[in-house]
């Protein structure tokens, strides 16, 4: 069994084809289609989040939205660049977002990856520590931000405070129980999956890894995944760790799936250029489903993987993105055995 859920990056332009012309359409629409997915079966409503740029940008107020309008379903990231968090702040609407949910969110962190301006997280206020770099910067967050979540005081209490204060070094507040167990590394390299098992956080890795090796991107992502769940064995932790790994599937199986995917049947791995190095993209998977299951079989990093996020087009509006869920739900996830 694998947990399928959607990510998506929430872009919005108003242009003739778009159906989410507006912030306020991307943010309400992400609402509603994690309603839907919920509805359909799916277990996960996922968000990425970019700055300075027409898609989703504050996650936790989509996050408690989503939260407070489902039951079940995990509500995540993927991922938060943590170049642009201060890691107690975030801790505070990460916590209150969790209670919200009723302890069903997965957060996804990271480094980041290019951002629609120069070195961006200045203009939030974080500039990385003399002989080091944004990447450092952002991992110090991400620990602090772990550190954090676990709950115990560290800050001095005033002697006269407002309110009374419970005995001893008073923690950041809301506090979420289990949170800290619900934290995931997105991933870019098979080295930095290896950290995220030290330290103790679930594997993210999306469609794309910041090296080539050669081989097919689900084998070096599927390389990935092992080296991950090695270094978690020997770091010693106590819990199972979770693996994700996202993908853009498919399934044709009306007229518009036809119009709008045909021309991606024929989709190959992209081998490109990234933050000054080799970068390999993985393929869309489109076509009908008998051919898909097929396709889809061969795919090493899903097989390894315990969970399955599915990049919809969220341009294409809500009730088509239930659409491509509920086509894979039903077509594709029985034949492989994933429900």
């Amino acid at each position: 069994m694998k947990r399928i859920g959607f990510l998506s990056f929430g872009h919005w332009a108003d242009t003739r084809h778009s159906r989410v012309t507006s912030a306020a359409d991307a943010l309400l629409q992400s609402i509603e289609l994690a309603v839907a997915a919920e509805e359909l079966g799916a277990d996960g409503a996922y968000f990425r989040v970019h700055h300075f740029a027409r898609q989703l940008g504050s996650p936790f107020p989509l996050l408690a939205a989503a939260g407070a309008r489902t039951t079940r379903i995990e509500l995540g990231t993927a991922i938060i660049d943590m170049r642009y968090e201060n890691p107690l702040y975030m801790a505070e609407d990460a916590g209150a977002a969790d209670l919200i949910s009723g302890g069903r969110l997965q957060l996804g962190i990271s480094r980041g990856s290019p951002e629609q301006v120069v070195d961006g997280y200045r203009y939030f206020g974080h500039v990385p520590a003399e002989g080091t770099t944004d990447a450092d910067m952002a991992r110090e967050h991400a620990l602090r931000f772990l550190d954090v979540i676990e709950g115990e005081g560290f800050a001095e209490p005033n002697p006269r405070p407002m309110f009374p204060n419970p005995p001893g070094l008073l923690r950041v507040e809301p506090y979420a129980p289990g949170l800290r167990d619900r934290i995931w590394w997105g991933a870019g390299s098979r080295a930095t999956a290896e950290w995220a098992a030290e330290k103790g956080m679930n594997l993210m890795s999306s469609t794309l890894l910041t090296e080539d090796t050669g081989v097919a991107f689900h084998q070096l992502q599927a390389e990935q995944i092992r080296r991950y769940r090695e270094a978690w064995d020997a770091a010693g932790h106590a819990r199972a760790s979770r693996v994700s790994v996202s993908r853009s599937i498919f399934p044709i199986v009306s007229d518009l799936d036809k119009a709008l995917f045909w021309q991606q049947r024929e989709s190959t791995d992209q081998v490109g250029w990234i933050d000054g190095g080799n970068a390999r993209f993985g393929k869309t998977y489109a076509g009908e489903p008998d051919k898909l299951v097929a396709a889809l079989a061969e795919d090493e990093a899903i097989a390894a993987a315990d969970t399955l996020l599915l990049t919809v087009p969220n341009q294409l509006g809500v009730d088509y993105n239930a659409h491509v869920i509920e086509s894979v739900l039903t077509h594709v996830a029985p034949e492989l055995g994933w429900r």
